[in-house]
């Protein structure tokens, strides 16, 4: 299950434009190929989505569900992330009204809606509740089974949370087709699976199940691929994530890419966790990913720097710096396109 073409999407995404929060919703902006006709945010209704996202998307800005439904959707995708993982009372009811009117309800949240009693007895034959962080069945912990496998893996780490992992993995995946490579994104978290469809919601799987979801996964679609792009989660230098080890464990990867934000010194929310040089952070990567020669040795093959709070010529000094620095092909792949570092990652491993 994921958004397709056919479908016409509406965003919830109130206080998430100009907010902190609003990640999933963005993305789905910039990457879905469904049709989105609104975005609702209610502190920026009327104004130029374009202009306020950089997105090439004229969607109106709308400040209710009750006033997206005038664009006929059929899709209600919850864009946003409030604290706790609930929605506040006054969004809720919102959802409320959109399933009421007759749209399907796309859910990013960790609070789940589909088991709602009140959400259920509005719903229609013809409407469903995507719940998408749900746990796959049938797992088990990790055994490194992808190191059997012929396909390149390559994973997207980071210097921290939120700072473009997804959208590098999907740059990649999209320049690697482009190319003719035969390459596959896979999603693990849920705006990727919104997107794409295959993969695992990685932070709604219990710890000592992850590696072996992502396993899965891998050993799933690694033998029809020339290429795996799988998209990473959270940081190893992040003193809250769990996420980034699984990956590195389920996938076996033999590259990867790490994303910085460009002038980033010190871990979002944690002023005294700071970041190291980008030299010791790549040897951190590829030590762990090492585990001191219990697997093989994995590089990281490029840095994908994310420039978009800077201007054009200081995002190209920021990426001449950070060549110089490490040594690395590096771009901001969603300013400058990831051919570059498609080229440089393929001609390496």
């Amino acid at each position: 299950m994921y958004l397709t073409s056919d479908q016409r999407v509406a965003i919830l995404l109130h206080e998430g434009i100009r907010g902190d929060q609003g990640k999933t919703g963005l993305t789905l902006l910039r990457y879905t190929e469904a049709t989105v006709v609104a975005v609702i945010d209610k502190d920026c209704a009327g104004e130029s989505l374009s202009e306020l996202t950089g997105i090439n998307c004229n969607a109106p800005i709308v400040d209710s569900v009750s006033s997206a439904l005038a664009y006929n959707p059929t899709i209600l995708a919850i864009g946003i992330a409030p604290p706790g993982g609930r929605l506040p009372e006054v969004w809720w009811q919102e959802v409320k009204q959109g399933i009421a009117a007759g749209l399907s309800v796309y859910n990013g949240l960790h609070t789940p809606m589909a088991s709602d009693p009140e959400l259920q007895e509005l719903l229609k034959p013809n409407q469903q509740i995507w719940d998408i962080r749900q746990e796959p069945r049938g797992l088990g912990i990790g055994k490194a089974q992808a190191r059997s496998l012929s396909c390149q893996r390559i994973l997207t780490v980071g210097t921290d949370m939120s700072v473009g992992k997804m959208s590098t993995s999907i740059e990649f995946h999209r320049a690697a087709c482009r190319k003719g490579i035969k390459s596959k994104f896979l999603a693990t978290g849920q705006a990727g699976l919104m997107i794409a469809g295959d993969g695992i919601p990685l932070d709604a799987i219990r710890v000592d199940f992850a590696a072996g979801a992502v396993e899965q996964i891998v050993m799933k679609f690694g033998n029809g691929y020339d290429l795996l792009m799988i998209e990473g989660q959270g940081s190893l230098i992040h003193p809250g994530s769990t996420a980034t080890l699984p990956l590195i464990r389920g996938t076996q990867p033999t590259g990867l890419i790490l994303v910085h934000r460009a002038g980033q010194r010190h871990i979002r929310h944690c002023p005294d966790v700071l970041i190291p040089p980008l030299p010791e952070v790549i040897r951190l990567y590829e030590t762990v990913a090492r585990a001191g020669g219990a697997f093989a040795p994995v590089s990281v093959v490029a840095i994908a720097l994310n420039t978009g709070h800077l201007r054009d010529g200081e995002a190209r000094d920021a990426i001449a710096q950070v060549q110089d620095e490490t040594g690395l092909p590096c771009t901001d792949v969603v300013r400058f396109g990831a051919n570059l570092l498609v080229d440089a990652v393929m001609g390496k491993i």
